[in-house]
């Protein structure tokens, strides 16, 4: 049994659901606050998610980022060395979207050369009829990044579990590649 932690960085634009994300994944879905005030900087969430089909966990350390332009010195530090990211943007904001690959060349800045397992999550699909994002449109991008695509409505608790489930099981999988590779130098 191997139990690891991770730094997850949850970056996105002001008002597309990253706080919401991370305090109904951390409560299990018990709890869906319905006001939020902006966030200032960072908060962090942590939660030990089980990897499937394995007795190994992850804890992710889920750093909450402001989305306002004002704080980016200060994420700079924050975001030192991440080990996992998710994207997050609204469906019904197409610019929200188009901003995703301004705060993934931020993400991937922090750790120059190196892997950066990540996933590109569109919140608030329970708002149907104002999507402005097409599905295949943000799957196609995310596929073009490296990074695995999921849709999510937190609002109604709908698969909000399976970006960091999924950010969990390739976070395991290259600690695993990690030791072989270091058993092989052996």
């Amino acid at each position: 049994m191997v139990k690891l932690a991770a730094k997850c960085i949850l970056a996105g634009d002001p008002a597309v659901g990253k706080t919401a994300l991370a305090q109904i994944f951390r409560s299990d879905g018990a709890h869906f606050q319905k006001n939020y005030t902006l966030t200032a900087g960072v908060d962090l969430v942590v939660k030990t998610v089980p990897v499937p089909d394995t007795a190994d966990s992850v804890e992710l350390f889920i750093f909450d980022s402001a989305g306002k332009e004002l704080f980016s010195e200060m994420l700079d530090k924050l975001w030192e060395s991440p080990n996992v990211l998710c994207l997050v943007y609204d469906v019904t904001s197409e610019q929200s979207f188009s901003n995703c690959g301004k705060w993934l060349e931020k993400a991937r800045a922090q750790i120059p050369g190196a892997s950066l397992p990540g996933v590109l999550v569109g919140n608030k699909t329970d708002l149907a009829s104002r999507r402005a994002v097409d599905p295949a449109q943000a799957r196609s991008w995310a596929l073009d990044q490296g990074l695995e695509c999921f849709e999510t409505s937190v609002k109604e608790m709908e698969n909000y579990e399976a970006p960091f489930r999924y950010l969990a099981t390739q976070f395991l999988h290259l600690y695993r590649e990690k030791v072989e590779l270091f058993r092989g130098l052996v």
